[in-house]
């Protein structure tokens, strides 16, 4: 089974990774352009073009698939690599009728939700910012509709109410690529069963995360910022504004304390514990204050005063 594996973020390294230890052949790659960082001064590589680099993979970084002298150039390469299937892992394009009717096999996508739930670009984080108890990861044979293509395999992973977005996904990553590696099994040896989302339950939609709406709304109840927080942690991260500087906050914790302050208010210096929009309060247990480094809040607070009563935000 020749494979041409279309990704780009960590959580698609980790699958091309695992597929190339157990034996498939990888044929070539595409990921997204190379970003530019620092001003200019520095070119970064997605993660699979990293893996792909150190691997000796061919590697092609087309701007887009739909359109222009790139999509073309593109299409006659896959027609020339002649893959028996295509496989896409968080690739952050949309593939065009003509390359999802190319491979012998079809294109198979990893998702990061059970399917027709969370559709779309953050899966992960908005599961749990919407405060899932469960969540999963499934394989699915791409159509040209947003992730509403027929799901060959599934798995199921219950969410804790502490978990964050970056530890769901490390989990998905690594049985997302074990489950893949079972379903190209399953499609090589014709055994593969496709179960259309058409007849499931109503399907919801993961938009994708904007930056203006990562900073922390505390007139919502404690226990929704508590799941905005997490959800949004490590990468992109939600904050608020402390004496005017960002504050990043990275881990929080949901506390018995009740407080009679204006929601966004610190209601206990010692612990950072914040007001919220039900009377609760959250704790901020991890954070970065623009200019420093991300720390414990106790190690925080032995170099930094904050005052109960002070407000967070603009």
């Amino acid at each position: 089974m020749k494979i041409v594996f279309m990704g780009t973020p960590e959580i698609a390294a980790k699958s091309l990774g695992y597929l190339r230890k157990t034996g498939f052949d990888i044929a070539a790659v595409f990921t997204q352009p190379d970003k530019v960082k620092n001003r200019g001064q520095k070119v970064e590589f997605s993660p699979v073009k990293q893996l792909a680099v150190e691997c000796g993979i061919l590697v092609y970084q087309p701007c887009s698939l739909k359109r222009g002298d790139d999509a073309d150039n593109s299409l006659e390469i896959l027609r020339e690599l002649d893959p028996d299937v295509i496989v896409v892992v968080a690739y952050g394009q949309i593939l065009p009728k003509s390359v999802l009717e190319l491979p012998r096999l079809g294109c198979i996508n990893l998702h990061a939700s059970l399917l027709p739930k969370y559709r779309g670009a953050a899966p992960i984080q908005r599961c749990i910012q919407n405060g899932e108890t469960v969540s999963g990861v499934c394989t699915m044979k791409m159509d040209e509709g947003l992730d509403t293509g027929d799901v060959i395999m599934s798995f199921e992973q219950p969410i804790s109410p502490d978990m964050t977005g970056t530890e769901l996904a490390e989990i998905f990553a690594a049985r997302g690529a074990e489950l893949l590696a079972q379903t190209l099994v399953k499609l090589e040896t014709n055994t593969a069963h496709f179960s259309s989302q058409e007849y499931c339950e109503t399907p919801s939609y993961a938009e994708k995360i904007t930056k203006e709406e990562l900073c922390v709304d505390f007139a919502k109840p404690a226990k929704q910022v508590h799941d905005f927080i997490r959800a949004m942690a490590d990468i992109p991260c939600a904050y608020t504004f402390l004496d005017g500087k960002r504050l990043k906050i990275y881990r929080s914790a949901l506390v018995e304390k009740t407080s009679e302050f204006e929601p966004g208010t610190i209601a206990d210096e010692k612990s950072f514990a914040v007001i919220c929009g039900d009377g609760r309060c959250i704790e901020l247990r991890e954070i970065q204050l623009e200019g420093s480094k991300r720390m414990k809040t106790e190690d925080f607070l032995r170099g930094k005063k904050i005052s109960r009563g002070a407000k967070l935000g603009n």
